[in-house]
C-alpha cells in the first residue's frame, strides 16, 4: 500500500503522526522553490507542525524547476513521512510524522501559468527557496519567458505578476526567505532581483513596490536531512510503518531555522511559534557563526583525520576515543574561543554539546568522504578566519587546528590522475579527491614532502595570507604532517 490521502484511514501504526483531514483544505500561503529533502525536512516540517496546532493554517505550493516529472509527488498526494531519529539531550528520539504541508508540486517547465496564477492569490504570503548556492546568480534574461531560466528571474516574474494583480497595493508584498548556504543570502537575492528588474526595464512604480513592500530575509538552516535511506533501511522502515513511501526522508532531532526579520516578518511567519527551533530575530549572525565554526568547522577539520583513520561515518568516529576527544578539545579549547563574533562561553558549551549529540547519532550514516568534498573551499571559509583570529587573540599555535590542517594536507596529497580526476592514496586507503583545487595540489606534490607543506602554507595567492608567518604554525603543521606519514593517523593523534 502506497502512502496517499485515500489510504490514510487504513493506517494502523499508532506510532505514526497522521495529519488531520482538515489540513487538506488549507489555503496555499507559501510558494516554495525546490523539492529537496532539506526543505521538506525543515521549513515544511515547521509548517506542518504549526498547522497541527492551528497556528499557521496554510500549505505549501512547490515549484519544481528542473525536469517535467512530478509523478512521485502526485501519486502520494504530496504526502511524505519524516522519520526523526537521533540523540537529543542525551536521550534517543524516534518519531514518524506524515507531513501534509505540501499541497502540490508544479513543474515550471510545463506549467508556468499555474505558478503565475498562485502569484495572484490573496492567500499567498511567503516565498521560500533552496536552489543550491549556484541558484542565486545574476543571469540577464527576460522574465516574460515561460518559464524564465534562472531562479531570481522566476522570483521577479512572480512578483511582477503579483504587482499587476493587486495594482501595487502595499499589503500585497511578500516575505521572501532564501535558505541557500551563502552569507547574506536574502540580501544577495534582493540585489539580483532588483538588477533584473532594471535589465527588463520594468516601470519605476514596480521597482519602488519591489524594494519597499517585499521583505527579503537572510536565513540560516541547520538540520541533517540525508534523505531517503538505502534500500535495506527503507524496507525495514516501511515494514515498521505499514506502507510504501517513495518520498520518505530521515532527519536528526536537532533543527534550526534562524530568519533575520522584525516583528512584521515574525507576524507573517506565525508558524515560528510552533517550535523553539525556528527563530525570527533582527540579527542571526551569532547562529551562523556557531554553526559554521563549531559544527561545520569541526566537521571539516575532523574529516581528513577520521577518513584516513579508516573510519567511514561520523557516528563511528564518535566511538573512537581518540577522535572523540580530539573533537571535544578542538571545540572547547580552540574553535569556541576563536569565533570571530561575541559569543559567551555558555553559548559555546551549549552548542558544542548539541554538536556531540548530533555527531553520535546512530541513525544517520554521514560519510566522512562526502564531508571532504570541496575540502579546500571549506578550509578557507570555515577554518582560516578561526586560525587568524586565534593568533590575534592568543599569539600561539592552536595545536588541534594545526593537526587538522596537517591531515588536510595529507588527504590532498595527490597520488595519481585518471580521466581528469585526481586520486589520493594513504596506507591502504585509496580515494577520489573531490576538490576544485586538486590540480593545484598535484603540482605541489612534485616538490617532494620536504617542501610540500611549507610551499602551500606560504602561498599568499592561494590563502590570501601567508600562513608561514604565523608564529610556529608552519613548523607545527609540518611536524604533524610527517608524523601522520610515519606513524599512521591514529599513531600521530596519540602523539
Amino acid at each position: 500500500m502506497i502512502l496517499s490521502r485515500k489510504n490514510l484511514n487504513l493506517l494502523s501504526n499508532v506510532t505514526t503522526n497522521i495529519p488531520d483531514p482538515a489540513s487538506f483544505g488549507l489555503p496555499e500561503k507559501v510558494l516554495q522553490f525546490g523539492t529537496g529533502v532539506l526543505l521538506r525536512g525543515l521549513p515544511d516540517y515547521f509548517i506542518d507542525k504549526a498547522n497541527r496546532s492551528g497556528i499557521f493554517n496554510g500549505r505549501v505550493a512547490v515549484v519544481k524547476s528542473t525536469g517535467n516529472e512530478t509523478t512521485e509527488f502526485d501519486q502520494q498526494d504530496s504526502l511524505y513521512t519524516i522519520c526523526v531519529r537521533g540523540v537529543e539531550n542525551g536521550v534517543f528520539v524516534s518519531e514518524n510524522i506524515i507531513s501534509a504541508a505540501i499541497s502540490r508540486v508544479i513543474a515550471a517547465n510545463n506549467n508556468w501559468e499555474a505558478i503565475l496564477a498562485i502569484a495572484g492569490s490573496e492567500a499567498l504570503r511567503i516565498i521560500v527557496s533552496n536552489t543550491t548556492e549556484a541558484g542565486i546568480q545574476l543571469v540577464e534574461e527576460s522574465i516574460h519567458q515561460s518559464p524564465p531560466v534562472s531562479f531570481p528571474a522566476k522570483v521577479l516574474a512572480v512578483l511582477y505578476q503579483r504587482y499587476q494583480a493587486f495594482k501595487g497595493a502595499e499589503e500585497s508584498g511578500l516575505v521572501i526567505i532564501a535558505t541557500e548556504l551563502i552569507p547574506d543570502n536574502g540580501k544577495k537575492l534582493k540585489e539580483i532581483v532588483w538588477k533584473l528588474a532594471l535589465f527588463n526595464e520594468l516601470e519605476d512604480q514596480f521597482v519602488s513596490w519591489l524594494l519597499q513592500h517585499n521583505r527579503f530575509c537572510n536565513s540560516l538552516v541547520d538540520r541533517i536531512v540525508p534523505g531517503k535511506p538505502d534500500a535495506k533501511a527503507l524496507s525495514a522502515l516501511e515494514e515498521e510503518l505499514g506502507y510504501q513511501d517513495d518520498l520518505l526522508v530521515m532527519t536528526e532531532p536537532y533543527r534550526l531555522w534562524a530568519i533575520e526579520g522584525d516583528d512584521k516578518v515574525a507576524e507573517v511567519l506565525s508558524f515560528s511559534m510552533a517550535d523553539q527551533g525556528m527563530i525570527v530575530v533582527e540579527d542571526i549572525e551569532i547562529y551562523r557563526e556557531l554553526k559554521v565554526r563549531l559544527l561545520n568547522g569541526t566537521h571539516t577539520l575532523s574529516s581528513g583525520i577520521a577518513f584516513l583513520s579508516g573510519i567511514d561515518t561520523v557516528k563511528n568516529a564518535m566511538e573512537n576515543e581518540q577522535i572523540k576527544n580530539y573533537i571535544a578539545m578542538l571545540m572547547e579549547k580552540e574553535i569556541g574561543p576563536a569565533i570571530p563574533y561575541a559569543v559567551s562561553p555558555e553559548q559555546i558549551t551549549a552548542f558544542a554539546n548539541t554538536v556531540k549529540d548530533r555527531f553520535a547519532n546512530p541513525s544517520i550514516a554521514h560519510l566522512w568522504l562526502n564531508i571532504t568534498a570541496q575540502y579546500t573551499m571549506k578550509m578557507k571559509i570555515r577554518i582560516l578566519p578561526l586560525l587568524l583570529n586565534h593568533y590575534r587573540l592568543f599569539h600561539h599555535v592552536p595545536e588541534h587546528i594545526a593537526f587538522g590542517f596537517a591531515a588536510y594536507l595529507v588527504f590532498m596529497k595527490t597520488d595519481h590522475q585518471k580521466d581528469g580526476k585526481y586520486y589520493g592514496a594513504y596506507q591502504k586507503i585509496n580515494y577520489l579527491i573531490n576538490d576544485d583545487s586538486a590540480g593545484y595540489f598535484a603540482g605541489k606534490v612534485t616538490l617532494g614532502d620536504e617542501h610540500y607543506v611549507l610551499s602551500i602554507l606560504a602561498d599568499v595567492d592561494f590563502w590570501n595570507a601567508d600562513l608561514s608567518l604565523l608564529q610556529g604554525f608552519a613548523q607545527a603543521v609540518k611536524t604533524r604532517f610527517e608524523e601522520i606519514l610515519q606513524l599512521g593517523m591514529l599513531g600521530a593523534l596519540r602523539s
